[in-house]
């Protein structure tokens, strides 16, 4: 068969409502490609073996449907399609974490939401042979119980709110791969524009600098032998000593060596997953972005606030949406029990609220309180997934309120006399379940001193004994913390320093 559509388009699949929808995929030059659906129909001539149309918009939800492709000579059909409500979840393992890992996910397994479908993109790092062979032997899934284990737990709870608030039928496509940096989801030459981000350009090319591929591939493979050895002894210690520090569990197995080295099969290069996986799906019409990331950019924190700024844009161009909605999680607490507290993940979380504030028709679910301690990777993503919901819910469908969807966030902040004064929106009330800590404030020293709170509406008053004249205020400034402030929506008040917001 010369006929294809990008193998993105699969039975089953969910299709955006009140959008024009792209359709795409290869065909034989000359012919005139027509695509059918729901009464819509749209024709191209097949030029350099590719075609694209764009089929006007269905305006009412429903299904199920079918999508005829046509060249005159060879038809493609596609079956039970659904026309509802589609978002992209990117981003690394806290996106990723499957359904059946989750915390509820056994339960939730055998009572799945029967108005979700899934795409899952292809995890390849590289294009050969078998990435072909590989994307075509994916699809759209139904969620039955085997499918669906392997769903991302923060796209299915985020569509399970979705389909419930809004009765239509939610298509989720994955787009996401454990331990990437904001970096691999980029155009490598758009960071070559940026000096700072250069720098993940600069690292691949001296990891690489005098290195033939044969060498590459040589040191990849007694990577991979060496791992391969080395996981199974790790995962023996820490059976046997759950609570057994990294230093003892790498003096049983030996040094880990991770991440595998640097070179052009590497999920980690600039730019890789970019090409591999996210422009093997774009353009599908989509109505947004949830995006969980920012773990393994913290060894460049005050970098990230412009890598994902950069990402924003570049997703929304490959899109040719300037302003396709962008949700973004804001990490939660977290530190590894044998670390000290170095408080990049704050600044990356300040990052997170900058890129909010600044660039338009972006949400952020603040997930302070969805940390484990020594864990950086959550099991509950129930929270996650229904924050970024609301989300949506508030920004993109006007169900909810700003008040109803977004955690208090600090306004403004300024000394008043001994006192500091923190003004916040979303807080009409609030909800205290444990202790008030968390709050410091500091003088022209710039040392920080545990201050006491007061609340009202939309309002905290802070005082510290050791500092009668406040200069600068922070919350929660620290990788890992309990979480006990909320507001009356039960949402968390968002982590900030007055010294650099």
């Amino acid at each position: 068969m010369i006929l294809r559509a990008a193998a993105v388009f699969s039975d089953n699949m969910v299709l955006q409502m009140g959008k024009p929808v792209k359709v795409w995929g290869h065909g034989m030059n000359g012919r005139t490609v027509s695509v059918s659906v729901c009464g819509r129909t749209a024709s191209c001539e097949c030029r350099d073996n590719r075609w694209t149309v764009v089929l006007p918009p269905v305006t009412e939800y429903g299904g199920p449907y079918d999508m005829t492709v046509s060249d005159g000579t060879e038809r493609v059909v596609f079956t039970n399609i659904m026309i509802g409500e589609v978002w992209i979840a990117g981003g690394q393992s806290n996106m990723e974490l499957e359904l059946q890992n989750e915390k509820h996910g056994a339960e939730e397994l055998k009572n799945l939401c029967k108005d979700i479908r899934f795409y899952y993109t292809k995890k390849n790092a590289y294009i050969d042979e078998y990435f072909y062979l590989d994307e075509r032997n994916g699809g759209w899934a139904m969620p039955d119980e085997e499918s669906a284990r392997c769903w991302s737990a923060v796209g299915y709870y985020f569509a399970k709110r979705l389909a419930h608030d809004l009765n239509v039928t939610v298509g989720i496509i994955g787009c996401n791969w454990g331990g990437t940096s904001a970096s691999n989801w980029v155009d490598k030459r758009s960071l070559a524009k940026h000096t700072d981000l250069d720098s993940y350009n600069r690292e691949y090319d001296a990891a690489m600098e005098g290195k033939t591929e044969e060498e590459y591939l040589s040191e990849l493979k007694e990577y991979n032998d060496y791992n391969a050895r080395w996981q199974p002894l790790i995962n023996e210690f820490y059976a046997n000593n759950p609570h057994g520090s990294w230093e003892e569990a790498q003096a049983y197995a030996g040094p880990a060596r991770y991440p595998e080295p640097l070179g052009p099969r590497s999920p980690f290069r600039p730019g890789g997953l970019y090409e591999t996986m996210l422009r093997r799906i774009a353009p599908y019409t989509a109505r947004g972005f949830i995006y969980y990331q920012g773990e393994s950019d913290d060894h460049k924190p005050q970098m990230y606030e412009a890598l994902l700024t950069l990402l924003i844009d570049e997703w929304r161009t490959l899109w040719g949406d300037e302003d396709m909605p962008f949700i973004n999680v804001q990490l939660p607490m977290h530190r590894w029990k044998d670390d000290e507290d170095t408080k990049n993940w704050c600044i990356i979380r300040q990052a997170q609220m900058n890129v909010y504030r600044k660039v338009r028709n972006t949400g952020l679910a603040v997930a302070l309180d969805c940390g484990e301690f020594d864990n950086i990777h959550p099991v509950d993503k129930t929270k996650v997934g229904e924050r970024l919901a609301l989300q949506a819910l508030y920004m993109v469908y006007e169900r909810l309120s700003s008040d109803e969807a977004c955690a208090p966030v600090i306004k403004e902040g300024y000394p008043d006399g001994d006192a500091f004064v923190i003004k916040t929106v979303h807080a009409d009330t609030w909800l205290i379940n444990g202790d008030t800590d968390g709050f410091e404030l500091a003088g022209d020293d710039g040392v920080y001193h545990r201050a006491r709170a007061e609340f009202s509406q939309n309002r905290i008053l802070l005082y510290a004994d050791e500092v009668t004249a406040p200069v600068t205020a922070r919350y929660k400034w620290t990788n890992y913390a309990d979480v006990w402030i909320f507001g009356g929506n039960g949402l968390p008040l968002a982590p900030f320093s007055t010294s650099v917001i």
